[in-house]
């Protein structure tokens, strides 16, 4: 991995047209320091390997959410009965663009 050096960031930060001040940067250097020690433990650790990423935290369940059975589609009429305004057929709205 490439070390993370003030001038990386600076130059990081001149391709991106985004301006800090020399505080700054030394703060986002020490932060980037930290970081790459958190990862270097983590690459310790055995058998990491054979674990799958994770993608999200959470178990996520959609048991809540009905079965997509097809049926019978609505009729224009059906469809339209509903609408506030209706011409030819169609819903009419209100002119968006002047």
């Amino acid at each position: 991995m490439k070390e993370i050096t003030k001038e990386v960031l600076k130059d990081a930060a001149n391709r991106l047209m985004f301006d800090m001040s020399e505080g700054e940067y030394d703060t986002l250097l020490e932060e980037f320091k930290v970081l790459t020690k958190q990862m270097e433990t983590i690459g310790k650790i055995s058998g990491l390997e054979s674990y799958e990423p994770m993608t999200f935290p959470f178990d996520c369940h959609t048991d809540i959410l009905r079965e997509d059975v097809p049926s019978e589609p609505l009729t224009r009429e059906q469809a339209l009965s509903n609408a506030g305004s209706v011409a030819n057929g169609q819903i009419k709205l209100p002119k968006v663009v002047g």
